[in-house]
């Protein structure tokens, strides 16, 4: 039992029967038709490996803690935490590019502001990327709103018009045989859609129905999910389904995630749907119980992740 396809070119019926089928499902899919080349992932995947390829030294030139409330910037093996132990990879994290003029940068936002880009060609390579998927993620909440018999620009109109748009660049070192630990360990991510572009190594695996479902890469697709606000948007119908990866390839890994949710201050409100019901969660937490703005549920969970950097600039 393999992943759904999805494909992004076909006509808005048929992308949105695809979509919603996949999203009550699996929760993820694979998303082809897209409009990402494979020249731009080849050349995102270049840059990367060069990247991380430097001394640590040269890499923390750019360190999270340097990149003040807007939360962008390198960590080292170790750094962040999913499920509360050290995930055994590195990365970078960036975001919209915000001038000191915008808006949300002036009223003080986190996760708001400008990126740290280190020299060389990555910048380039990582603008290109994150706005084809961003493109991509417009449409696909399109897609969502029509599986879901709403107005093609529901989503568009109450929460995405403004969206946060994160994106990282993770690098798996080799996981030794039996290694006690995860790439990432066991985890739904927070918001409405993640776009996944990873290398020829896989390793991604899916919780669907209570068995790990591996997600090896296919040429030129991305991988998409469901993320918390969705779900709690359709209340459990299209599922956040837990996922973590485990870099066996014996080879460095890596991946390329977007995660395209709601604005800062939006307040997600559930719709008029049939409660579908919800196996145990992996955090224990209660979806329907989330309230407030996004950006504040967003600050709690990524502060659990990086608790120093929290203390740092909160």
């Amino acid at each position: 039992m393999g992943l759904p396809l999805v494909d992004l070119s076909k006509d808005d019926s048929e992308v949105a029967a695809a979509v919603g089928a996949a999203c009550r499902s699996h929760g993820f899919f694979y998303l082809v038709g897209h409009g990402l080349s494979d020249a731009l992932l080849d050349d995102l995947e270049a840059q990367s490996r060069a990247f991380f390829a430097l001394p640590e030294a040269e890499k923390l030139q750019i360190a999270m803690a340097n990149g003040g409330p807007a939360w962008r910037g390198f960590f080292p093996v170790g750094g962040e935490l999913t499920s509360g132990k050290p995930d055994l990879k590195e990365g970078i994290y960036f975001g919209e590019e915000l001038g000191p003029d915008d808006p949300r940068v002036k009223a003080g936002w986190p996760m708001h502001g400008a990126n740290q880009w280190p020299a060389g060609g990555l910048r380039p390579a990582v603008e290109a990327y994150m706005a084809g998927t961003t493109r991509a993620a417009h449409a696909l909440t399109r897609a969502l709103a029509i599986s879901l018999g709403l107005a093609p620009d529901y989503f568009l109109s109450r929460y995405t018009a403004q969206p946060t748009v994160l994106f990282r660049i993770f690098h798996y070192p080799p996981q030794p045989p039996n290694a006690d630990g995860f790439g990432v360990g066991e985890h739904t991510d927070y918001g409405f859609l993640t776009l996944l572009a990873q290398d020829r190594h896989g390793g991604l695996r899916i919780k669907v129905d209570g068995a790990w479902l591996d997600a090896p890469p296919i040429q030129g697709a991305l991988v998409c999910n469901v993320g918390d606000m969705l779900d709690r948007l359709t209340r459990g119908a299209y599922r956040s389904a837990p996922h973590r990866v485990i870099n066996s390839s014996g080879q460095d890994r890596l991946s390329f995630p977007l995660f395209f949710d709601p604005g800062f201050d939006a307040v997600v409100e559930p719709l008029s749907l049939e409660a579908a019901p919800r196996g145990p969660r992996w955090d224990e937490a209660d979806l329907d119980a989330v309230t407030g703005r996004y950006g504040d549920y967003l600050l709690g969970k990524v502060g659990k992740v990086f608790p120093g950097l929290k203390a740092q600039v909160l």
